[in-house]
């Protein structure tokens, strides 16, 4: 995958979604960013799969859904079955992730390991194997709006060493805080695929910024490249 940025409907109109999906796909963005919530796992409470559902029937962009819940092993079918084509689990909220990641394959989606900001990555590098990515939350998870964690640079590196070494073909997605000042650092750290909400959506003109925020990633994987 090009180094890609995946607009989060989070930050969107939630009363006109429609119409931030519209602008997205106009922009040329390729994945949409899903945060569910549940108010256990994290204190906030957004999208469940009637929603997930309803986005999937209006636009034939990638759905990442991004399940930050507790409960991921009772529920992630509900997701899949409302058309979620990558489905992310939080290591810290799962009894048996090894089991889980696989089946969420089983079930037809993309399955990925989510680690917040404090969780050492030696908790998911036994199950990355079973991953078609890798989650690296940037802020602590919960809320949009945040500041980027800048510790999550060298976390991507190491991320990206350990993939490398094993002679793994996973993708590092990142999720927080990412806008214009440190997209490129980013990319440069190892992220491809780059999760990024009031960045876009909070300006008038979103399809302005997400176009930017994508020349600037791709810039940065070229770069990245010849170095």
């Amino acid at each position: 995958m090009k180094a890609t940025i995946a607009p989060s409907l989070l930050s969107g109109d939630s009363l006109n979604l429609l119409a931030d999906i519209r602008l997205m796909e106009k922009s040329g963005a390729k994945v949409l960013h899903l945060d569910v919530m549940d108010g256990h796992f994290v204190p906030n409470l957004t999208f469940g799969p009637p929603t997930v559902r309803a986005i999937r029937e209006v636009t034939d962009l990638t759905l990442d859904v991004h399940l930050m819940i507790a409960n991921a092993e009772q529920t992630f079918k509900d997701y899949i079955s409302a058309g979620a084509d990558f489905v992310s689990v939080h290591v810290e909220a799962v009894a048996n992730l090894e089991k889980l990641l696989c089946e969420i394959t089983k079930a037809g989606a993309k399955a990925g390991v989510a680690l917040n900001p404090d969780t050492p990555l030696e908790a998911a590098e036994n199950v990355l194997d079973k991953c078609h990515h890798a989650l690296l939350m940037s802020v602590n998870p919960g809320f949009g709006g945040q500041e980027f964690i800048p510790a999550t640079l060298n976390k991507a590196r190491q991320l990206q060493s350990a993939i490398r070494r094993k002679g793994q073909s996973v993708l590092i997605e990142v999720d927080g805080g990412i806008g214009k000042d440190n997209v490129r650092d980013v990319v440069k750290a190892g992220g491809d695929l780059l999760v990024s909400g009031s960045s876009i959506f909070g300006f008038s003109n979103p399809e302005k910024e997400f176009r930017r925020l994508q020349e600037i990633a791709l810039e940065a994987r070229v770069d990245s490249r010849t170095v």
